[in-house]
């Protein structure tokens, strides 16, 4: 593939901390100098005090910025289950994690810049507007400039911004795409890419071309700030470093989202 022209930068993301006592998910020491921010488990779906400390002081030395990677209360589950939470309740379970990892982020000597919901929250948030609006109320509650990472092309971004909330929109390197732009369910045969070459050119085209192929065979533009590179995949740290390597091959510069904010 030959050289993008002009100037082009991207925000990669990682899903970290996600391991709980002797239960180990993912390399975070493998991932964190590949990627721009960290999204960090709060102890809901994942991650326990210890282990999140670590990954934040790591965070910290090499300049990573970090997130809130707030979750449905689903350990078991590993917050990929659906759960119709009143408003109230969610609101209040938002606002108790990223408190959690405010203070331990203080302590490891950073801060936290942003929230990302993670899995079944993520997905509900981005189209059901009860459960969005009682998540926007909980960040505004707690840092009005904290950003909320959100699936690029979803109605939750003009939500958020309504609010008065910034937004980041998100696209996902590993994982497939419908034609109107929807992720293709997890359920479904194909939903998450594993070939680390194809992988990292279709992050290259994303960026370069702003949108991917989805599975109906279509063009699908995808306007993205930030991509996400899952970390507790099987070969995660081989498809995030083939990633890496491709934008920089074509000089596309990796930068945190929140650098400079």
């Amino acid at each position: 593939m030959t050289k993008i022209a002009g100037a082009l930068q991207i925000d990669l993301n990682s899903d970290l901390g996600e391991s709980y006592g002797q239960w180990t998910m993912g390399d975070d020491a493998a991932i964190l100098p590949l990627i721009s921010s960290a999204n960090i488990a709060c102890g809901f779906h994942a991650g326990s005090p210890a282990g999140l400390l670590n990954t934040l002081r790591e965070a910290k030395r090499l300049g990573v910025s970090v997130g809130a990677h707030v979750s449905y209360p689903d350990l078991v589950g590993f917050g990929r289950r659906n759960m119709d939470i009143a408003s109230e309740e969610l609101t209040a379970d938002v606002i108790y994690q990223i408190g959690a990892l405010q203070g331990l982020a203080q302590a490891a000597g950073t801060c936290v810049s942003y929230v990302k919901p993670h899995g079944a929250l993520y997905n509900t948030i981005a189209v059901n507007e009860r459960q969005a609006q009682a998540v926007i109320e909980a960040i505004l509650s707690v840092n009005k400039q904290l950003r909320l990472v959100v699936l690029a092309g979803s109605p939750l971004i003009d939500w958020a911004r309504d609010a008065g909330l910034q937004t980041v929109a998100e696209a996902f390197a590993d994982r497939a795409y419908h034609s109107d732009g929807s992720l293709v369910s997890r359920h479904e045969a194909g939903a998450v890419l594993h070939d680390p070459e194809t992988v990292a050119e279709r992050v290259v085209r994303m960026i370069a071309e702003g949108g991917v192929e989805s599975v109906e065979g279509i063009f699908t533009p995808i306007k993205a700030d930030s991509v996400c590179v899952h970390g507790d995949s099987p070969g995660a740290v081989d498809m995030a470093r083939r990633v890496r390597q491709r934008l920089d091959e074509e000089g596309i510069s990796v930068k945190a989202f929140t650098a400079g904010a």
